[in-house]
């Protein structure tokens, strides 16, 4: 298997503060990696050594199969880049822009110019390309930074939570963008603070907490691990929640419970066969259900289990002037 990215023991401090405290991370070629973690848990700051931005106090990487410290020249010409804030120049188009980006990649101006048509096609910008940037909505100004980190064809693209602020229409089509460059075969680190995100987008999710990596693996696995499935149930008729919880508690051998308020029952489902069972008891009983569902733990749910804290809080404060200062 080989790997675009590879992180060993990342380390960085801000003083008596440890940002990172000994990080690993993997991302297979051609895979979207999630990374999830609460406020100031570490996401960006190891986007930021990922991307030659910071150095690292302890630890080694490569990423496309240079090394992030004696080679980063290198790395720096196979990566890109979306932050947290749009970086393209508001006073320019947005076909400037990206023109401009392709000369700073020291392109000849004719294939910049090619390029950036190219892109401006792809994000569905190109009626929009000879206007100001500062006249795009945010989810027009979000597809022109995508556009932008791409420029170079990366090998590697670092998103730094790329759809915070966006609408849900706009977050879906940035979604499909990234969903499509892992098809094409471009290798995807991505930060979040959208549970749903990582679910939908991400091969395998690395979740970080306190400067450290806590769980990883896939979405499902991470959701087994929080515990089993819950069996849900709600009688057509409130009068029937009496025997509906009869019924399961006499399946399951536990005491499901009910919500007087909505006439939900939940209970654990470790046992396989308990939906079929539950069903013909149901038929024999002649009731009558509005809802029956098996579900696992939700990524949030899985989130909280492992950090203590709520998906909500998962915004993180930039480093402060010591991180600048640090960059390669």
């Amino acid at each position: 298997m080989t790997l675009a990215i590879q992180a060993e023991g990342l380390v960085k401090r801000y003083g008596s503060h440890t940002a990172l405290a000994g990080v690993d991370l993997s991302v297979p070629a051609g895979t979207i990696l999630g990374v999830l973690g609460p406020n100031g848990a570490g996401k960006t700051t190891t986007v930021r050594i990922l991307s030659t931005l910071l150095r690292p106090d302890e630890g080694r990487a490569t990423v496309a199969g240079y090394d992030l410290l004696r080679q980063p020249v290198a790395v720096r010409r196979r990566i890109g880049l979306t932050g947290q804030y749009a970086s393209v120049d508001e006073e320019l188009t947005g076909f400037e822009n990206l023109v401009l980006i392709g000369r700073l990649l020291e392109m000849p101006k004719a294939d910049a110019r090619a390029r950036a048509a190219e892109l401006l096609e792809r994000f569905s910008l190109t009626d929009a390309g000879g206007r100001p940037v500062k006249t795009y909505s945010g989810g027009m100004r979000r597809r022109a930074d995508l556009a932008a980190s791409l420029v170079g064809r990366p090998e590697v693209l670092y998103l730094d939570e790329p759809t915070t602020g966006l609408d849900p229409r706009s977050r879906n089509e940035v979604w499909s963008i990234v969903q499509g460059l892992a098809n094409d075969g471009v290798s995807v680190l991505l930060t979040t603070q959208y549970l749903e995100e990582a679910d939908r987008l991400a091969d395998r999710i690395t979740v970080i907490d306190q400067g450290r990596v806590v769980a990883e693996g896939r979405a499902d696995e991470l959701k087994k691990r929080t515990g089993g499935q819950t069996l849900q149930v709600r009688p057509a008729d409130p009068r029937d929640v009496p025997e509906v919880v009869r019924i399961l508690g006499m399946l399951t051998e536990a005491v499901p419970a009910a919500d007087p308020d909505t006439g939900l029952i939940t209970t654990v489902a470790d046992d396989t066969v308990l939906l079929s069972a539950l069903v013909r008891r149901l038929d024999e009983a002649a009731i009558a259900v509005d809802e029956l569902a098996l579900r696992l733990p939700s990524l949030d749910d899985v989130f909280l289990s492992l950090t203590g804290k709520p998906a909500a809080e998962t915004t993180e404060a930039a480093p402060g002037p010591t991180a600048e200062r640090s960059a390669v």
